[in-house]
């Protein structure tokens, strides 16, 4: 067994205890809050044969979000590794691709690319405006779309023949936490920055939403297109409003803003981020002399600090990489747990079906996670395969949570973390 497969192991007794005592959100606070083709042979597997299963990845190794790609990689690379190490009915083969984003557009070539070699699902993209792009091309061909980070609203009522699933839950629910958030921290008078596109109009909106109905005022909103590189005009009408406190609800642009913000004099402190923007500032910010102490932010997800060393795992699986071609530490991990639950649930929904064919994947994935029927709980790889082969039925919570997907492919249960950051521009978890 190698180091990773026993670390994997002891994720699943650590899971189990951290699943044990987290508050989670249910379906309840959820609710609250021209197509390409591509032939496929679909592979049946015969009584002790091992399907073989193709997955492709359009995750951004370019892009606004290009930061998000190590770690969603490294999760879909460590999962696939210990999913084979295994050796219990599903063996991986990942074609990693670039999802870009929608100005470079590296999707137009990467996803074609990815559906002519024949992959059963596709894991991508991070943006939901950029799954917005290909989403059709995809499931018209037959395979699963899986995103690890896609949180808008839209999605769940796509129409995507029961194609398109996703680890990560919809803005509705980080919406309420960051309008509840705002609103206990004592702010007042909020300004809101964000990008004018289904992700930051989404998020802001149902922020705003849930800020003023806890009695707090939006003194301004302000918008910029996704291939804006300026925002002094956004920043300067910001300001003048003298809010309390700014939520900026941004992907990469935020390393151009924030230094805005503070050479106009705001008190960083008051300042809120999201998913998409928040991240490790320490080499932006830090040279600059610009600290982000006592800001805050949400991004979906578990303790990764309580789960057992996944976090050293994904560090260890991406510092060895090919996919790492710059060899850089790991040092940023949003959605990698999300990204390792994706490959995991669908190798899962893969031996369940016994067929490496997309849609014969999609009948069984919310089965596989809980949501359909009454399946034993199970935290890995394996001990949730191995259920499988002694024809159980499983409900599989993963690194990411529960999941426990709905009929439409959304997760039903979710946690999102609340993280405030420190004075050299790294951030840690305080809920």
């Amino acid at each position: 067994m190698s180091v990773f497969a026993k670390a994997s192991a002891s994720r699943s007794r650590s899971l189990k205890a951290v699943l044990g005592g987290v508050a989670i959100l249910s379906a309840s606070a959820l609710v609250l809050s021209g197509c390409a083709s591509a032939e496929k042979p679909a592979e049946h597997a015969k009584p002790g044969e091992t399907l073989e299963l193709k997955i492709g990845t359009a995750l951004p190794v370019t892009g606004s979000l290009a930061f998000l790609g190590p770690p969603e990689i490294a999760g879909v690379g460590l999962a696939a590794q210990e999913i084979n190490e295994a050796d219990l009915g599903v063996k991986i083969e990942v074609n990693y691709g670039d999802s870009g984003d929608t100005d470079n557009k590296a999707y137009e070539t990467e996803v074609p690319r990815l559906l002519n070699s024949k992959v059963s699902a596709i894991i991508g993209a991070a943006s939901s405006g950029t799954s917005k792009q290909f989403i059709d091309s995809v499931v018209g061909a037959g395979v699963v779309q899986f995103s690890p980070a896609n949180t808008s609203i839209d999605f769940t009522t796509w129409d995507d023949n029961g194609l398109y699933w996703r680890t990560a839950p919809s803005d509705i629910l980080q919406g309420e936490v960051l309008g509840t958030t705002m609103a206990a921290d004592g702010v007042s008078n909020l300004a809101i920055i964000n990008r004018e596109d289904s992700y930051g109009t989404g998020l802001a909106a149902k922020a705003k939403e849930v800020f003023e109905e806890a009695g707090g005022t939006v003194v301004s909103t302000q918008t910029y297109k996704e291939e804006d590189t300026i925002y002094t005009t956004q920043v300067s009408a910001t300001l003048a409003a003298a809010p309390d406190a700014i939520l900026l609800v941004s992907f990469e642009e935020a390393k151009q803003i924030i230094p805005l913000l503070a050479q106009g004099g705001f008190d960083l402190s008051k300042l809120y981020l999201t998913d998409g923007d928040l991240a490790n500032y320490s080499e932006d910010f830090t040279p600059q002399g610009i600290s982000l102490e006592g800001a805050k932010g949400t991004t979906p997800g578990l303790d990764l600090d309580k789960l057992g060393g996944l976090k050293d795992d994904l560090a260890a699986f991406w510092a060895s990489s090919d996919q790492n071609t710059g060899g850089e530490e790991l040092t940023e991990f949003s959605y990698g747990p999300e990204s390792y639950d994706a490959v995991v649930l669908l190798a899962l929904a893969s031996l369940a079906a016994g067929s490496t064919d997309g849609v014969d994947i999609a009948s069984k994935l919310q089965e596989v996670s809980g949501g359909s029927g009454k399946g034993t709980k199970c935290t890995s790889f394996a001990e949730c395969a191995q259920l499988i082969l002694d024809g159980e039925t499983i409900d599989y919570d993963g690194n990411s949570g529960p999941i426990t997907f709905d009929e439409v492919g959304d997760p039903t249960e979710a946690t999102m973390g609340i993280f405030q950051y420190d004075a050299d521009n790294t951030y840690h978890r305080i809920n």
